[in-house]
């Protein structure tokens, strides 16, 4: 029997040629993708290099991340100037043939914009410290006395998500230990004041700045951090707030001014996309605890579409599953907006080790069979899709990164491993039996900026496009299929009933995805071999850890 989903939509003729609706977008971690000139580090020009590869898999566009000139502290998210490449990953002039060349391949290519906070050598930054108290320059950002004798005390018990105090104590001009300055994540990030009127116009800058050099939209970095509690009044809960997606501080997180500037944010794109009719997007990473608060970011003049993680952080489970999906199509979907799916990213632990059930390579059987899984039912939901780099290789986790090659600002504020992100942003392996595995064209043996394990040879690019079992085909395969299905994509969901730890579902009105969560063989829902499966699937038989498309008729209610 089938059971009807709650609103869920399908297209109408407003949004009818709205390409980001429905597209996979490739998340591009430039340091780690690609390095053109064997200094170890990947860079826009790799980026360009590998462009045709990323649309021999077949997705519809890719998400760079920040590329801008900074201090690195956090790899690139403390930019010290918006307006301009990092030399380390080239310059304006190869930008805009990335972008050409990203134009003649047919792929979109998005940007990652960080406007909750820059870097604290941002000239603004600079100034502000110069300036001293009651300067102007200080009310870009959020400045503060201290409390108790002398000011020695910071302003509130805020903790930052990285580890560690959220203020720090500035030396002021004469010398003399002076305000603090907010930062949610690292002293390196000031976050900046958004109730300064000059900050949302900077940025309007900015956006127009890059729109005007062709690109098809922006990933928003903590789109729902930017406005702070105006009276900065102590957390009830301040050991909470640390680097937890689901206990974020409410007094510095989802404040309801945020979502004046995505308005303002959203009639820029408008305006761009009215002058050529190709549409901007604005996608964002929002991080509230429930689909209904995540709702309220994708409202028709806001954000086009935010991340969804709770089918990331759902354990492997089909109830659990059900659940999510339910609730993200009945909420988000119900705006008008669509789904964007993720299984994984660059902050994440690799899909296959957290599939796992218990860290290391060794248990990479069951972890990459959830994996395989958990991919082509991330493809056959209604929405858009978002895949890391390398999980289309079922790149496992580098668990074992000696301390001292870690770069994580979690773990140098911190001291534990616990969290840290350095092990999924390893460079990728693109050929060869040893590092650096093709990943650096200028010269052979460059050491890439993290190590790479020998083990990355199994999973190297090449070997993957030579084996038509691997995950690269999978996913290939996949995307071909979403792409040629008018099933797939935007469009209606329906769920089937099913025996426990299995979940089934019809997508439009000739479609069956079905997904066996638990490890024994179950009956297949409906007769014949499938179009396509994440692994050995006979027919009449859906495996453990599986999940297989069917075509032809479908039960009928």
């Amino acid at each position: 029997m089938l059971t009807a989903l709650p609103a869920v939509l399908g297209r109408n003729s407003r949004t009818a040629t709205a390409w980001w609706r429905d597209a996979v977008i490739y998340q591009v971690y430039v340091r780690s993708f690609l390095d053109s000139t064997g200094d170890g580090i990947g860079d826009l020009a790799g980026v360009r290099a590998g462009l045709p590869y990323l649309r021999k898999l077949g997705v519809d566009g890719i998400w760079l991340s920040p590329f801008y000139p900074s201090p690195q502290h956090d790899h690139g998210y403390d930019v010290a100037n918006y307006h301009d490449v990092d030399p380390v990953y080239g310059d304006l002039a190869e930008f805009d043939l990335l972008m050409a060349d990203a134009r003649r391949l047919g792929l979109k290519l998005l940007l990652d914009i960080v406007p909750n906070h820059c870097s604290s050598e941002h000239p603004w930054f600079r100034e502000a410290l110069a300036a001293g108290p009651g300067s102007a320059a200080r009310t870009r950002f959020h400045f503060a006395d201290g409390r108790g004798p002398a000011g020695a005390e910071p302003p509130n018990n805020w903790r930052a998500m990285f580890g560690g105090p959220a203020w720090s104590r500035v030396t002021e001009p004469d010398g003399t230990p002076g305000q603090w300055d907010l930062h949610l994540f690292t002293p390196e990030q000031p976050d900046l004041n958004w109730r300064n009127p000059e900050i949302g116009d900077s940025f309007e800058e900015v956006l127009r700045f890059w729109l005007d050099r062709g690109v098809d939209g922006f990933r928003i970095d903590v789109a729902a951090g930017l406005f702070k509690h105006p009276r900065l009044p102590d957390s009830a809960d301040p050991d909470a707030d640390e680097r937890s997606r689901d206990s974020v501080n409410p007094l510095a997180w989802n404040q309801p001014e945020v979502h004046d500037v995505w308005r303002r944010w959203r009639s820029v794109c408008e305006e761009y996309t009215a002058r050529d009719g190709d549409e901007r997007l604005l996608v964002g990473e929002v991080s509230v605890p429930t689909a209904r608060e995540h709702a309220e970011y994708v409202r028709p003049d806001e954000l086009h579409q935010a991340f969804f993680f709770d089918l990331l952080s759902a354990p492997w489970d089909a109830a659990a599953f059900r659940e999510t999906i339910t609730d993200a199509i009945r909420d988000i979907a119900g705006t008008g907006s669509t789904v964007t799916w993720v299984l994984n990213n660059h902050d994440q632990v690799r899909t296959v080790t957290r599939y796992a059930g218990e860290p290391g390579v060794e248990a990479s059987g069951l972890g990459a069979a959830r994996a395989r899984a958990a991919a082509l039912l991330m493809l056959a939901l209604p929405g858009a899709a978002y895949v890391y780099q390398g999980e289309e290789l079922g790149l496992p986790e580098v668990m074992d990164l000696p301390d001292d090659v870690l770069t994580d600002p979690i773990f140098h504020r911190t001291g534990s491993r616990k969290h840290i992100r350095d092990g999924c942003r390893v460079p990728l392996p693109w050929s060869g039996h040893a590092s650096p595995f093709g990943f650096s064209q200028g010269a052979a043996g460059a050491r890439p900026w993290l190590p790479q394990p020998e083990w990355f040879a199994e999973h190297a690019t090449d070997r993957a496009l030579a084996d038509t079992r691997s995950f690269w085909h999978l996913y290939r395969e996949g995307l071909q299929l979403r792409r040629s299905l008018p099933q797939l994509g935007e469009g209606s969901l329906r769920w089937l009933d099913s025996p426990p730890q299995v979940l089934a579902m019809v997508r439009g009105d000739g479609l069956i995805c079905a997904v066996n969560f638990g490890s024994e063989p179950v009956p297949a829902p409906v007769a014949g071999t499938p179009l396509l499966s994440s692994g050995p699937c006979p027919a009449g038989v859906l495996p453990g850890a599986t999940t297989a498309w069917w075509t032809g008729d479908c039960p009928t209610p």
